[in-house]
């Protein structure tokens, strides 16, 4: 009956935040510069650390926003399918020629929604292995991968486990670029630009 959520979830998702904070902050096509991707970490490194935040906080909040609406209509199987469709939207955003950015602020703001200490301690994890590495791949990639366990310790119910393990593997998939540089030794560290 509520269909229509799960493509509001989509939309939603697809909002360009980096992209818009980025060209209104400092007149640049986010897309253009640094690694090209359309997240906080290329907007912090190419339009300031102001713009990195905001851009967090516009993809974070639009995670949030979705599984509010979704809850507000219906149950965690809708929830579930709203989050996933988000996270569609900001992978491959209709306002953008359907090349987004790679989910883990808009994917943590929906984890956040369904349970806040699970949203809490995948944040905590990432920013002590951010800390200790210095790199923000390392700690997306590491903080995503915790997010099934963290589910599972707090025993939430099968469909937003289903969010978290979609969340994860879509993440990683995303980050195979990075990974591939971390092995490789050439992933830039914070306070760095890409080489």
């Amino acid at each position: 009956m509520y269909y229509w959520i799960v493509i509001a979830g989509y939309l939603i998702g697809s909002i360009p935040f980096s992209y818009l904070i980025a060209r209104c902050w400092k007149g640049i096509d986010i897309r253009k510069c640094g690694s090209g991707n359309v997240g906080m970490t290329n907007v912090w490194r190419n339009a300031g650390p102001v713009a990195g935040v905001l851009a967090f906080v516009g993809d974070f909040g639009k995670g949030v926003l979705v599984v509010i609406l979704a809850r507000h209509y219906g149950s965690p199987l809708l929830v579930a399918g709203s989050g996933m469709a988000a996270l569609a939207g900001h992978s491959w955003p209709v306002f953008l020629g359907f090349k987004g950015g790679k989910l883990v602020a808009t994917g943590v703001g929906i984890i956040a929604a369904i349970s806040f200490p699970v949203g809490v301690l995948t944040m905590v994890i990432w920013l002590v292995v951010v800390g200790l590495s210095r790199y923000v791949s390392a700690g997306s990639i590491t903080a995503v991968v915790s997010i099934p366990l963290l589910m599972l310790v707090f025993r939430l119910e099968w469909p937003y486990l289903a969010v978290g393990v979609f969340f994860a593997a879509f993440a990683v998939y995303k980050h195979i670029p990075n990974l591939k540089r971390l092995v490789g030794g050439t992933e830039p560290k914070i306070g760095r630009k890409k080489l």
